[in-house]
């Protein structure tokens, strides 16, 4: 399922993944990168460089989709906890893009999920270390977004 997504042309160069799921202020995208089952970016649905920039509509909007996402991933995969991060480092380097606003959504695994015959672990579960990607098939991206969207 594709969803209707005017903004999403504009935010193709990012890479941020296939988009998910759109609310009125925020654009959920699977990310390609799946070392941790359901790893999802949230970009802003406009220009925007920073968190103070934000509208009180488009933080009550994020408050409702954290809540969402959260509530769907649990149920789909059993997630233990989630990480959220905001951290626009890279877009400060030279030659990027220009910075846009989004957060990284990384559910965290105290224990294995087997998924569309994959095993999904979570080795350094309770801290913060950089993984290796895992990138999976279109079929399997596929299959993880129709199982978080059961419960959106």
């Amino acid at each position: 399922m594709s969803i209707e997504c005017p903004y999403c042309e504009k935010l193709e160069d990012y890479n941020f993944g296939d988009p998910l799921l759109q609310t009125e202020h925020w654009i959920v995208f699977l990310a390609p990168n799946q070392s941790n089952l359901a790893t999802c970016v949230v970009a802003l649905n406009r220009s925007k460089k920073t968190l103070s920039g934000l509208k009180d509509s488009e933080w009550q909007d994020f408050i409702q989709l954290l809540e969402r996402m959260e509530k769907a991933v649990q149920m789909a995969f059993d997630a233990t906890l989630f990480n959220w991060g905001c951290l626009m480092n890279t877009f400060y380097l030279e030659d990027t893009l220009d910075p846009h606003l989004h957060w990284h959504f990384i559910p965290r695994y105290n224990h294995p999920v087997k998924f569309a015959g994959h095993t999904f672990e979570d080795p350094h579960f309770g801290y913060m270390r950089p993984r290796p990607p895992k990138n999976i098939s279109e079929d399997v991206r596929n299959r993880i977004a129709g199982k978080i969207r059961e419960f959106l």
